[in-house]
């Protein structure tokens, strides 16, 4: 669910955000004003107190919101499945400050599956962020890990985040830059 505009909640417990930019894990506590300004993939931006907070979709129910997230795939599904399933599951990883997800943003580099153990997969991700310096780094790289490892048969995911080439606007999609005004 996206918001067209901004919905204040009161938080129903304490709950861990991501301060943004700065990618530091604060302590937000229960009975706190939180304005969801981002709810996409599954994690919500909220402002409290007039700083941003990135609050991951486990913690859901602190902003009244129901917790989702299941990926269904068959338990003979093949390469083709696997890796459609896994795309499916970067593009709802978002960019805390962009409400564009990181495969439209052309934050993806690489994304490869190998074979694992027990007949299952090992998915290799090159990826990169927005601003070299942007402290949110290691939460994407956390997200990508965590929404690959979702899908079965994705036995292990390893996430490399890389800066060569540096990332730039003309990366994204044509659908990203016309989303963010730049078509």
């Amino acid at each position: 669910m996206s918001y067209s505009q901004h919905t204040t909640v009161t938080l129903s417990r304490d709950v861990i955000g991501v301060l943004i930019p700065a990618g530091t894990r604060v302590e937000l506590p229960l009975g706190a004003e939180a304005t969801i300004t981002q709810a996409l993939g599954g994690s919500y931006t909220v402002e409290v107190q007039g700083h941003l907070f990135r609050i991951d979709g486990k913690d859901a129910d602190a902003l009244g919101r129901e917790v989702t997230g299941e990926v269904v795939l068959s338990d003979n599904a093949g390469e083709e499945e696997v890796a459609a399933a896994v795309r499916r599951q970067l593009e709802t990883v978002y960019d805390p400050e962009i409400p564009i997800n990181i495969v439209e943003l052309g934050l993806v580099y690489d994304c490869r599956l190998e074979p694992s153990f027990d007949n299952g997969w090992k998915l290799n991700v090159t990826m990169t962020l927005t601003a070299p310096g942007c402290g949110m780094g290691d939460v994407l790289v956390n997200d990508v890990k965590t929404k690959a490892l979702q899908v079965p048969l994705v036995r292990e995911a390893d996430v490399e985040l890389t800066f060569d080439p540096p990332w730039s606007q003309d990366m994204m999609s044509d659908s990203a830059k016309l989303q963010a005004g730049f078509l």
